[in-house]
């Protein structure tokens, strides 16, 4: 008798998060079509079948659907929100687009802020079964990689600024990546992660060297995703800036899937709620509200500088932006916004990173200077 052929499911990319998904649904018996990693093939495509006016994750989430689709996958899964944004119309635009191309695939949705309970129903539906065990057990290791890859990456931005031979902390940041992606229980992840942070230690360093901090905040796909913000965090690092990204699939998590009782301490979101007054009362949708939070954050921990990356013609961020200036009076911390799309020219971006990072420089001697004067005269 034939084997059943397993379902292909794909889902977009975004930073390391097929990581996450793929173990998920290796678990539960489907195999998980991961699709070529985002290109300018694939912007290229997800703009030539959008509307102009949409923002860049749209783009490249469709991209990323038809090499997925012309590769032969079975279900093409998106994430679909609620809340003020567009995220929230991206699933009906999507699935029209893509049937408007003359693509068959089965179209699915995971919708976020339903917690366990949403990706439950969602591996349900893919699954056909109705296994609690089987599904939690697939939820739980996704959970655990996205928080481990997290770590993994906070600790290749720090490396990467003190590395004494540039580009040695990425060759072991991806040999630490496969120790993640091929463990699929929870024992041998707990090996995979001892493994993986050994493995990226071997970078060698120089502990003297003067290091700036910079928060990355803005709209989470674009922090997220080292293609459409053109591998700031890379470029920051080799220009001796350690980056922290303030938005990540793990911190999302904790607000929308965790559950209560399991989380440790304050979330992004609740602090988000906390520090953005006075200066916003509510959320207007996106990432706003955190983005505003982050720069009092930033500044309240002494940090060097704050980036907000955000995609062109996103409306909460837009409006992120026009809050910053009023901020001055009470943040005293350097702050560059970068707007990205398509059209996004690399030269002039990296441009950009290196006056900031001079800036940002020369202030942190200047307010060295000031702090051994002050002491000085006491």
């Amino acid at each position: 008798m034939a084997q059943k052929k397993k379902l292909k499911v794909a889902f977009p990319h975004m930073g390391n998060i097929y990581i996450a998904w793929s173990a998920a649904l290796k678990k539960v018996g489907v195999e998980p079509f991961i699709p070529p990693y985002t290109s300018k093939k694939t912007l290229s495509l997800g703009t030539k079948h959008s509307p102009e006016a949409i923002c860049l994750p749209y783009k490249l989430i469709l991209g990323n659907f038809i090499e997925a689709i012309e590769g032969g996958a079975d279900y093409v899964a998106m994430i679909t929100s609620p809340g003020i944004c567009r995220l929230g119309e991206y699933g009906s635009c999507i699935k029209n687009a893509l049937t408007d191309l003359g693509y068959n695939t089965k179209y699915i949705e995971l919708t976020l802020y339903d917690g366990i309970q949403g990706m439950y129903n969602f591996l349900k539906e893919i699954t056909g079964k109705n296994d609690p065990i089987l599904f939690m057990r697939a939820i739980i290791i996704a959970i655990r990689k996205v928080f481990i890859m997290d770590d993994l990456d906070a600790r290749l931005s720090y490396l990467r600024a003190r590395e004494v031979t540039s580009g040695e902390a990425d060759k072991h940041f991806h040999k630490a990546v496969h120790y993640i992606m091929n463990a699929n229980t929870n024992r041998s992840l707990d090996k995979a992660k001892k493994l993986a942070f050994e493995e990226l230690n071997k970078t060698q360093i120089d502990p003297n060297r003067e290091v700036l901090h910079v928060d990355l905040t803005g709209e989470i796909y674009i922090v997220c995703d080292d293609f459409s913000n053109q591998n700031i965090v890379k470029e920051l690092g080799k220009m001796g800036v350690e980056v922290r990204r303030s938005l990540t699939v793990g911190s999302f998590l904790k607000d929308a899937i965790i559950p209560k009782i399991f989380r440790k301490g304050e979330t992004h979101l609740q602090r988000a709620n906390r520090m953005a007054k006075p200066y916003l009362l509510r959320d207007i949708g996106g990432d706003s509200l955190e983005c505003v939070s982050d720069v009092v954050y930033a500044d309240m921990r002494g940090i060097d500088g704050i980036i907000h990356v955000s995609p062109f013609t996103c409306m909460p961020e837009i409006m992120s932006q026009n809050i910053f200036p009023a901020m001055r009076e009470n943040c005293d911390i350097p702050i560059l916004p970068l707007i990205m799309d398509e059209q996004t020219g690399k030269a002039g971006y990296l441009t950009r990173l290196e006056a900031f990072v001079d800036l940002m420089r020369r202030r942190k001697r200047k307010l060295a200077m000031e702090e051994k004067q002050a002491e000085l005269t006491k």
